[in-house]
This record gives C-alpha cells, sequence and structure tokens, in this order.
C-alpha cells in the first residue's frame, strides 16, 4: 500500500505559545514581514489562534495550558527549519530578520551538515528554534530522482 501513498508535505504545525500577544509581534515579523506568508486569526474550543499559511502549509499559533519553558533536547519538538530556494534566499533572510531586531545568525555555510548547507538560525519567545537553509542538491536530487533512488 504505501506505492500508492505519496505524502506531499507537512499540512500544518501547531505551536504552544506562553503569552499569545508577545508571539504574534514576533511571528508578524518573522512569517508575513519577512519570509511572506500570510495570516488570519480564529477560536477553536474558545481558545484564539492566529495561523500564518503559504501555498504548501500553516504554522498555527495556540496558547499553552501549561507554563513551562520549551526545552529542546527533551522529548517533542528539537527545531523546525523552514526551506528557501537559495543560498542568496538564506542570507536575504538572515539580513532582514537582523534588520527587523530578530537575533538571527548571520547566515554561512555549515559543511558539517552538507557541503552546500547554508542557514541562518533563530529563537522565538518561547525558545523554539528555528532556522532557514536553502534547497540543497541532496534534496533536489531525492525530489527529481525519487523513483530511482533505493532507501
Amino acid at each position: 500500500m504505501s506505492d500508492t501513498i505519496n505524502v506531499t508535505g507537512f499540512d500544518h504545525i501547531y505551536i504552544t505559545v506562553s503569552d499569545l500577544a508577545r508571539s504574534k509581534a514576533f511571528y508578524d515579523t518573522v512569517m508575513s514581514g519577512v519570509l511572506g506568508f500570510r495570516s488570519n486569526s480564529f477560536e477553536l474550543g474558545g481558545d484564539p489562534h492566529v495561523q500564518y499559511y503559504n501555498r504548501h502549509f500553516g504554522y498555527v499559533l495556540r496558547p499553552a495550558r501549561v507554563s513551562r519553558a520549551h526545552e529542546p533536547y527533551s522529548p517533542g519538538l528539537h527545531h523546525l527549519c523552514l526551506r528557501v530556494d537559495s543560498v542568496d534566499d538564506v542570507v536575504a533572510v538572515s539580513q532582514a530578520l537582523r534588520a527587523a531586531g530578530v537575533d538571527a545568525t548571520e547566515a554561512h555555510l555549515h559543511p558539517g551538515y552538507a557541503p552546500d548547507y547554508w542557514a541562518t538560525f533563530f529563537t522565538d519567545p518561547d525558545g523554539v528554534r528555528l532556522e532557514v537553509t536553502n534547497y540543497r542538491a541532496e534534496r533536489r536530487e531525492r525530489h527529481d530522482q525519487w523513483d530511482r533512488l533505493k532507501g
């Protein structure tokens, strides 16, 4: 059966936040201001939600029900990496984030990850680690040659 089902991507990701207004201000800058996502707000189960979305997926903020700091090395989410098309795009994102006041690293090559791995890293107000990387040769080959590759 797995040969007939093709997962094409993530539909949405939910992030719980300790302060919705503070996180909305941060993500308005990152997702809408720099990365070009659109946004809307809605209520679900009595809780306000803020959704950032592009053509491919949604990134939704919802209020946390437990007050505890995010720990990337405990079970659960370690980090979320968004992909842009090119190294130039990674550099542009890093510069735009920094210009907008987001404490993002300067984009640079990380050859320990892959020979063409460029990235910028930053953290949201609750400590969720975020990354933006380029569409690397390995990923392009995986996409373009899927039926020929063995796995």
